[in-house]
């Protein structure tokens, strides 16, 4: 089953959406904002994408820069910030079995579903 971290404000991550529903392939949804990840499943979540923690931060937001810029963080703590704050997880994110992708290009996600 396909697994999407979806935030409907985001054009990207609607996108994606559209094009995991019109594949017709099983999915879920998950609305990481309203229902942030645990510590432990974002930490299994980077470890599918294969990626270091700050990688999947999005740098730009204004509780990143206001809170955790320029911060010298351990990969643990850069987590725990992700937890504490949903929005700064980069999106969408799609998710099959042991394998993750950052869904903001099409062209990928067509590839990896």
């Amino acid at each position: 089953m396909i697994q999407i971290y979806h935030n409907s404000r985001c054009g990207k991550s609607r996108n994606c959406l559209l094009l995991i529903k019109e594949s017709q392939k099983e999915h879920e949804v998950i609305y990481y904002l309203e229902n942030g990840p645990t510590f432990d499943e974002l930490f299994t979540l980077i470890r599918k994408l294969d990626f270091e923690p700050i990688s999947l931060v999005r740098q730009k937001e204004k509780i990143w820069i206001e809170n955790f810029k320029n911060k010298q963080m351990t990969n643990d703590e850069i987590i725990q910030a992700m937890v504490t704050y949903p929005i700064l997880i980069e999106r969408p994110i799609v998710i099959i079995g042991d394998k993750a992708i950052i869904g903001r290009e099409l062209d990928s996600v067509i590839d990896f579903i």
